[in-house]
């Protein structure tokens, strides 16, 4: 090529790399069509200059957005995380500190994009107050997630366990229709640069981002013979690398023309409403979530994802969000999942105790055993699980939730076997 005159060499470039976005936008687009459910940029953020770190970021997501709209894949949102966020606010007072994320908070409703200002207590020496100053966050914002580390290398946090506890019900009682605990979330070995939230956090000093996916109905399509396992998780593997690897092509180069920090892509399969990776588990076991066969698929699905040849972030192994998805939420309100059962499918997948539905009548030393048993499962396997506990204020068990928010699917309360006698 060095032997051609230049303008033709400018023009074999620009044809070739023509050639390849063409090439992975139709990998993209093939069925079933894959969704991005976050692109979450990392912001080691600076109290004194956050309005231009957010607006920079703002500017590399969107760029980000419409790179991959433009190759066929749907964004569902943009989020920005953060270091723990009293790293950055410890020189300020309350008054000041409230103010920055109320102001922070009003950028991301205008401008449409998600926020997480990282773990209260990050360590078991951390200051348990801390998780007062994030509750006071927490109640006077709308866009801002936040989370408590309950284990690490160092073994369970019992003060961070205990603080949890009394931050949930907190949200439950001070937030409109208890939904304030969507926003939050206890967590335990969750690593930095995990683009989904309530858990996300930074702790590293230069520009990164990562991506989620939203590729349960890939899944269910992988999914084509009931009961075969073997080619169940082979075809899963193959679907879903063709697509995740077009996904991070397309990331890489956003990350050479924006020069941020391409920090790779969480596998976990997370559903939507109808998009439900609970359907995807029944087409293959043949039988309703809860039954017999569904932690072998569990176990199956987080296999076949931590095979794909792609740089993997977060969690990265099948997500069990109730709330989140309509036939989980179904098979909840019927009684065929329990705590007991996330519990025990947590030992051989992904995310833990997520957007659970409670009773309003749960207490905190009911809360800190359910968040003490996640933090000890998750240090025995040094495996990232979190437990977003949603107790509803006034619901008891055998009655309907009413939440609003249009993201969850109202259930109908289950006993907390799980937890032990009441009080």
């Amino acid at each position: 090529m060095n032997s051609l005159p230049p303008v033709f060499r400018r023009f074999l470039v620009v044809t070739i790399l023509a050639c390849a976005q063409i090439a992975g936008q139709c990998e993209i687009q093939k069925a079933p069509k894959i969704v991005i459910r976050t692109i979450t940029a990392f912001v080691h953020l600076d109290a004194d200059h956050y309005k231009t770190q957010v607006d920079e970021a703002l500017v590399m997501l969107n760029a980000a957005r419409a790179r991959f709209e433009a190759n066929g894949v749907d964004v569902e949102t943009i989020r920005i995380a953060t270091q723990p966020f009293p790293e950055y606010t410890s020189k300020l007072s309350s008054a000041q500190r409230v103010a920055m994320f109320r102001a922070i908070d009003q950028m991301a409703a205008e401008n449409k994009f998600l926020v997480a200002v990282g773990p209260a207590m990050l360590t078991s020496d951390n200051d348990a107050e801390e998780v007062s100053q994030l509750a006071e966050i927490l109640l006077e914002t709308s866009q801002i997630s936040g989370s408590v580390s309950v284990a690490s290398d160092d073994g369970l946090h019992w003060k961070a366990i205990r603080a949890s506890a009394h931050l949930i019900k907190l949200l439950e009682d001070k937030t409109q229709n208890s939904e304030g605990n969507f926003r939050f979330a206890a967590e335990a070995f969750v690593p930095p640069l995990t683009p989904f939230f309530p858990a996300a956090y930074y702790t590293g000093a230069e520009h990164a981002f990562s991506i989620g996916l939203q590729s349960a109905n890939v899944v269910e399509d992988a999914f084509q013979k009931p009961g075969d396992f073997e080619g169940a998780e082979a075809a899963l593997a193959d679907l879903l690398s063709k697509q995740a690897t077009a996904v991070e092509a397309v990331a890489q180069e956003i990350a050479r023309e924006t020069q941020w920090s391409y920090a790779g892509i969480d596998l976990s399969p997370a559903p939507a409403g109808q998009v439900s990776i609970g359907a995807a588990i029944e087409k293959l076991t043949g039988s309703p979530v809860g039954s017999s066969g569904t932690l072998t698929t569990a176990a199956l699905i987080t296999r076949a994802l931590r095979s794909i040849p792609v740089k993997r972030a977060g969690y990265s192994g099948l997500m069990l969000p109730i709330l989140e998805d309509q036939r989980l939420a179904e098979r909840w309100s019927e009684g065929r999942i329990s705590l007991d059962a996330l519990m025990a499918y947590s030992a051989v997948c992904g995310t833990g105790l997520d957007v659970v539905p409670l009773p309003g009548d749960i207490s905190e030393q009911q809360l800190a055993r359910i968040i003490g048993d996640l933090a000890s499962l998750s240090y025995k396997w040094h495996k990232p699980l979190t437990a977003r506990l949603m107790p509803m204020t006034g619901t008891m068990t055998g009655e309907r939730t009413t939440f609003t928010d249009p993201r969850l699917t109202n259930v109908v309360v289950q006993p907390l076997s799980h937890a032990g006698s009441p009080k």
